[in-house]
Formats: structure tokens, sequence, C-alpha cells
């Protein structure tokens, strides 16, 4: 029924739209939507329908055209007809051309599918060229790493070596070679730290060579700075309170620049070590490199120290060549300290220097009991000073050194004070102890220059030859103390730090140079029998006490110390006083054992009867030697102490005399005896009196008064006693006599003038008196004889 919608009216619309459709695909791209929508076979069926409902009105359609324009279409089939033939041989055509394009189409698909094979071909050598270019870039790097490492250019290699690493590796990473040479570069950086330390173990082989004459040259500096300084010393005596090394001296010294690491003589080229540094930390390897780097200075600074030293080289090679390789090893390190950062520590550098400083001290010490010369101690302490002052200039502590220089010092005072006692004793020993003569004014003049001694003539009034006091031994000690002072001092010429110990030294060295070698061995000859020798030995002992004074201040003078003050006192002026009063005492022995002998001569018979008239024999010959050996003997003594002499030989005489009468044995004294006595004791005044000393003359005041109480007793007992006794008159005229003394005295004397007087009446009464034995009994009163003698 037309009312009713057919099932395949729905389709319709969408076959409309396919056939209206302008190509191919469009036809497929409607005609696939209503496909989807078939679901099953009815919808198949009515869109077939449809289809065909559409194909029967497009016939009709065309029938009705046809029947309308049948000769049209009759002339149209005939064209139709006609086209159709052309067409089957234009199709016959075409498909021979189909068939040659077919033909041709699967030799281009051929031809495509090689072309494409070979493209791909070519990519693949295209990518393989590209790897290779890639890999041979790589090897390239790997390889001028090498060549950079063979030729030393260390850094460079480690940049190139980062950069394949960094870089080009990561281009490459999957190809195995990558892999290979990724494994390889530790080992690379290995074999560049490996190199870079071996250049660097050369520097430091050849720093450690170079150390010595490094030393050598900041010695030479030093020395030169020396120069310099003394140079302006001479010019301005203010800039001499200043030592090498102070503030003001390197101020000074500015102007004269030098660098000990770059001169003409050496040059220090720290590059080895800073490359080392820079490519350690580019591995970040410093705490590894630092820790190496030490290990290798330790190493090499035990290289660098011999198991011995020898000190007696005359060159002294030996120690100059310890000290200047130390003094290169030191500044090395401090300048290695400077120039890096967190490479070389102050802590590890003084550790260093203090080793090095250690075993120096103790190989010095060990050879030290070797030396035996002063003079070569005195070298060895200046190489030594040397050394301190250069490397203090370096901010080096010294004090190990310092302390090395008191014990060379202390070992050069007693080498020192060893040769001067040889000399000393060998001076003393060989002395004539005779006056020292002088024959020309050029020699007078070399022994007043050297000797402490003070003329008593002026220069101009002097004749010669003459004779100086002293003997010969005087002077030649003069000598050897000047150069002592000398040879001490020249110690401290130099860097030396204890100059109080100099001072001390010294006056302990003379001290005991003085007195053990010079005052000791003097008093030993004192016990000579010759009064002569004695004398000069005396002599000079008051000429090296008055040395002694001098040499006192002389050494306030040239006192080292700045700080030190106060006097010096030597314990050789002491010595040498206390020597001088022994001598003094020796002398007096001398004298007073020949006024012995001469007294024991007197032998007073004092009960003699004889009346004398000149003085005794005794007497004579004492006041006679009094008088030669104060003139000859004594002749060189300074005037006080002949007069000190004089007054104890006086005093002895005065005492052995008054002792005379005092004997326990003398029972009396007679008035004849008493004559003599006096007669003694006044030619004994009388020779004082005429030395025109009225000290000397009161030293026989006791010894006069005590003869003139005797004599005054001897007269008469009565008018004695009453001048002895009375306070006034007996103080005026027998002040010195001791009452006791004096009274015994005039008993004695009383009863010898009773038993003179005795004897007297006797022989008035005897007629029977020999004449001859009378006369001899007289003489040998007089003269102290027996009977038997001859």
């Amino acid at each position: 029924m037309p009312a009713l919608i057919e099932p395949h009216d729905e389709f319709m619309g969408a076959v409309q739209q396919i056939i209206l459709s302008s190509s191919e695909t469009d036809y497929i791209d409607q005609l696939i939507p209503v496909m989807k929508d078939v679901r099953n076979s009815d919808r198949a069926t009515n869109l077939i329908q449809a289809l065909n409902q559409v194909s029967n009105d497009r016939e009709a359609e065309i029938e009705r055209i046809c029947n309308s324009n049948h000769q049209e279409f009759i002339s149209s089939v005939n064209q139709l007809q006609r086209v159709r033939e052309g067409t089957v041989t234009l199709t016959a055509e075409i498909m021979t051309l189909s068939q040659s394009i077919e033909a041709s189409t699967e030799k281009l698909a051929e031809q495509k599918k090689a072309l494409v094979d070979s493209r791909s071909v070519r990519q693949n050598v295209d990518d393989a060229t590209q790897a290779l270019k890639d890999c041979l870039e790589v090897l390239r790097l790997a390889n001028q790493v090498h060549d950079l490492l063979a030729k030393k250019n260390h850094y460079a290699a480690l940049r190139v070596l980062d950069e394949l690493q960094n870089v080009h590796l990561r281009e490459v990473t999957r190809y195995k070679i990558a892999e290979m040479i990724e494994r390889s570069v530790p080992a690379t950086q290995r074999m560049i730290a490996e190199a870079v330390m071996a250049d660097l173990h050369t520097w430091l082989f050849r720093i450690r060579e170079t150390s010595q004459f490094l030393g050598e040259v900041a010695f030479y500096h030093t020395e030169m700075r020396r120069a310099r300084q003394k140079e302006r010393l001479e010019q301005d005596e203010y800039l001499g309170s200043f030592k090498l090394n102070s503030a003001v001296e390197m101020v000074a010294d500015e102007s004269e620049e030098f660098d000990v690491l770059n001169n003409e003589e050496v040059q220090v080229d720290f590059s080895p070590l800073f490359e080392a540094m820079h490519i350690h930390d580019a591995l970040g390897q410093n705490e590894k490199f630092r820790q190496e780097y030490a290990a290798t200075r330790r190493r090499q600074k035990e290289l660098l120290l011999p198991t011995t030293l020898d000190l007696l080289d005359e060159e002294g090679a030996g120690l100059s060549s310890l000290l200047e390789s130390i003094a290169g090893f030191a500044i090395v390190e401090k300048a290695t300290m400077t120039r890096t950062e967190n490479l070389r520590t102050a802590a590890d550098v003084d550790e260093l220097w203090d080793s090095m400083c250690q075993s120096a001290v103790t190989l010095i010490s060990t050879a030290l009991p070797t030396v035996d010369n002063d003079e070569k101690l005195l070298k060895i302490k200046g190489v030594i000073a040397l050394f301190i002052q250069t490397m203090e200039s370096w901010g080096y502590s010294v004090s190990s050194l310092d302390k090395l220089l008191l014990t060379l010092f202390d070992k050069y005072a007693q080498l020192l004070k060893q040769r001067f006692s040889e000399d000393f004793q060998e001076i003393v020993s060989t002395d004539d102890y005779m006056p020292m003569p002088i024959g020309n004014l050029d020699e007078y003049d070399k022994v007043i220059n050297v000797s402490w001694y003070t003329p008593d003539k002026e220069r101009e009034l002097l004749s010669f030859p003459c004779v100086l006091p002293f003997s010969q031994m005087y002077p030649l000690c003069c000598i050897d103390i000047r150069n002592f002072l000398n040879h001490i001092y020249l110690f401290s010429d130099d860097h030396f730090q204890n100059l109080n110990v100099i001072d001390e030294t010294l006056k302990n060295s003379l001290d005991e140079l003085l007195c053990e070698k010079v005052s000791r061995s003097l008093v030993e000859r004192l016990s000579s029998q010759y009064p002569g020798q004695i004398v000069q030995i005396l002599t000079n002992l008051d000429h090296f006490e008055t040395a002694c004074q001098e040499l006192q201040e002389l050494l306030v003078e040239a006192r080292s110390s700045a700080s030190a003050a106060g006097p010096i006192v030597l314990r050789a002026t002491e010595e040498f006083s206390t020597a001088k009063k022994r001598a003094e005492k020796r002398i007096f022995e001398l004298v007073n054992s020949k006024i012995d002998d001469l007294i024991e001569t007197a032998e007073y018979d004092w009960s003699s009867t004889y009346v004398p008239d000149m003085a005794s024999p005794y007497m004579q010959e004492l006041t006679r030697y009094l008088s030669n050996i104060m003139s000859s003997v004594l002749l060189g003594l300074p005037v006080q102490i002949k007069e000190l002499i004089y007054f104890e030989s006086l005093s002895h005489i005065s005492t052995m005399l008054l002792a005379l009468p005092f004997d326990q044995s003398i029972r009396r004294i007679s008035p004849q005896a008493v004559h003599a006595f006096r007669l003694d004791v006044d030619h004994l005044v009388d020779f004082v009196r005429g030395l025109d000393n009225s000290v000397l003359m009161e030293g026989l005041d006791e010894l006069r008064q005590t003869a003139e109480l005797m004599s005054m007793g001897a007269e008469g007992r009565d008018k004695a006693e009453e001048e002895f006794f009375d306070v006034e008159r007996g103080r005026k005229k027998f002040g010195r006599v001791d009452k006791m003394n004096g009274a015994e005295l005039l008993e004695k004397v009383s009863q010898g003038s009773a038993a003179a007087s005795a004897q007297a009446e006797a022989k008035v009464t005897s007629p029977t008196v020999d004449k001859k034995a009378g006369t001899f009994s007289n003489f040998s009163s007089r003269f102290g004889v027996n009977k038997g003698q001859s």
C-alpha cells in the first residue's frame, strides 16, 4: 500500500547519497555507516532491495528516455556500438598497455624495493660512519691524553680526559667502546696522578740536591747583611745597638732586596708543585696528596741528615754542608707554606724544623768531644751563628740552637782555660824572678802598654837601660790575660743571646787562672830560702793585685750584657792580697830567722862586771844586715811594704831583746850587764833614727824605755821605782813598759847591783887577786865567751 512505508524505505536516503557520491572513496565512505547499521539478514535484504529499487528506477527512467528518443537512441546505440568497438579496441590496447604497465610496475616495484633496501643500507652506513666518527673522536681524545702525558702536559691531559668522560663518551654510550673507555678512565686518572707525582718527585729530588746550594746562597746573603749592618754601625753608633734580624735592621736593609729562591745563582720553580696540587684538586685527592707530600718530605729530611759528623775537618765542610742543607730544606718548606694553601701547615713545617734541629744538635754534641782546639771551636760557632741568623730571618725558632751555643761556649771556655792555664804555668815556672831589664824606649812602651803598671817617672825622664820592679812573668801574664779576654769576647761577636753567661764565665775563668795558675804557683815558690826570690815574688804579687783591681774596672766597661749592673769583684784580688801577706810573712820569717841567729849569738853575761865602751858585735852585725837587706834585697819592694817589713823586723828584734832579761833563769842583772844592754839598744835606736821614720821609732819605744828603766834601776832602785810607779811621770817616760815587767826588771837589776857591790867589797879585802884571771874574766864577760872557747 502506498500509505505504508516499506522496510527498505529507511535505506533510500542513504542509497541516494551513495549514488550521488562524487568518487569511489566517497561512495565507500557513505556505504560504511549504512553497513554498520545492518545487524541481521533482514536489514541486509532491505538494503539490497533498496539498491535494486534504485537500480530498477534508473532502468525505467532509461527505458522511458529511450522510448521517447528511439531514433536518437538507435543512433546512439550505433554510435555506442562503434564506440564499443573502439572501446574494445582501446580495451585491447589498454590491456596490452596494462600488461606492459604491469610488467613495468613489477620492475619498478623491484627497483623501488631495491631503492628502499639501498636507502636502508645507506642509512645504516651513515649511522655506522657517524658512530665510527664518534668512536674515532673518543679514541683520538683517549690517545691525546696519553700523548699529553708523554709531553708532560699533565693538566691538559686531565682536561682532555674530563672532556672525554663528560662529553664525548655520552654520545657513544650505546657502543661497547664507551664502556671500555669508561672503565679505563680511573686507570688513566691514576696514570696522570702517578705521572705528575713522578715529576713532583723529580722536582723534590732536585730541590733536595739544590738545598745545600740554596742554603749556601742564604748564608752568603746573611753575610752581606752583616757587612751592611757593620757599615751602618760605623756611620751611626745608635744602629749598633740593634742586632741582625731586629725590626730596625730589617727596615734599614729594605733597599737591598734579595730573593734567595730566585736570583742569579739559584732559581726554584714551584710550577711542578702547583701543577700537582691542581691536578689532585681536580681529581678530588687533596688530602691524599697532602699526606703523600708530607711523607715524602719526611723521608727527604731523613736522607738529608748524615749518621755521623766530622768536626775536625780543617775547612769545616761537613758542618757547613749539614747546616746549609738544613737551611735550604727549611727555606723551601717555609716558601711552600706561604705560596700554597692547606698543603703545609705551620705545625708540619715546625715539626720538620724541630726534628732537623734536634738531629743536628745531637750530631754536633756527639762529635764535640773530639774538638780540642779553641780556634776550631770558634769557627764551628761562627758557622752555627750564621745558620741561626739566617733561619731566624725566616721566622724559625732557634731556642734549641741557642742552647747548643751555650754548650759550645762552655767547651770553648774550657779549652781556652786549658790553653792559657798551660801558658801561665810555663810563664811562672820559667821566670827568673829578677827585676825585668829594659833596653830601649820601644821595649819599654810595649811592656807598659800590655801591663797594668803606672811608672814612677815620666817617660821622657827615663834613661836606658833601666829595670822595672816586676819580673818578666808579670807582663807576659798581662798579655795572656788580655788575649784571654779578647778570645772570650770573640764568642759574642756573632749571634749569642746569653751574654751574661760570657761575663760570668769570664770572671770565673779569670779567677781560676789567676788564683790556681799564678797566685798559688807563686805561693808554692815561697818555700825558697833565697830572700831575693821571695822579694821578687812579693813584688809580682803586689803588681798582680793592682792588675786585678784594674781588671775589675775593665770588665765592668767591657761587660757584654747591658742589663747587668754593679761592680765586678774578682776573687783573685783577695787571693793575691792573701798571697802577698804570705810572702811578707815569708820574708819576715827569713829576716827574723837571720835576726834570731844573730841575737842568739848575743849570750849576755847578766852577772858580768865588765863595762864595754861600744855596742856588741852581734848588734853591729844585726844593724849592718838590716841596712844591707833593705838597700839591696828589699830595694825593689814598694815603700809601704818595705816600711812594713822594717817595722815587723824591728818589732821582732825588740821582742827578742826584751825576752832576754826576762829569762826565768836570770835571777839578777849586774849594772855592767845593764850598761852593755843599754849600749846595744841605743845602737839599734840610733840606726833606726837614721832612717828618719817616726813610725819605726815608735816600734822601739818599749825596748828603749825598758833599757832606760834598767839603767835608772842600776843607778838607784828607789829613784827608779819612784819614777816608774808615779802615774804622771811613769806615763811620760815609761808608758810602753808593762808595770809587772818593769817591777820584775827593777828587782833583778837591784839584786844585781847588790851582788856587784858585795863582790867589789870582797875584792877590796882580798890581796891575792890574779890580774890575768881578772882580765880574762872581763874579756869573757864582754864578748860572752867561755874559757874553753878559742
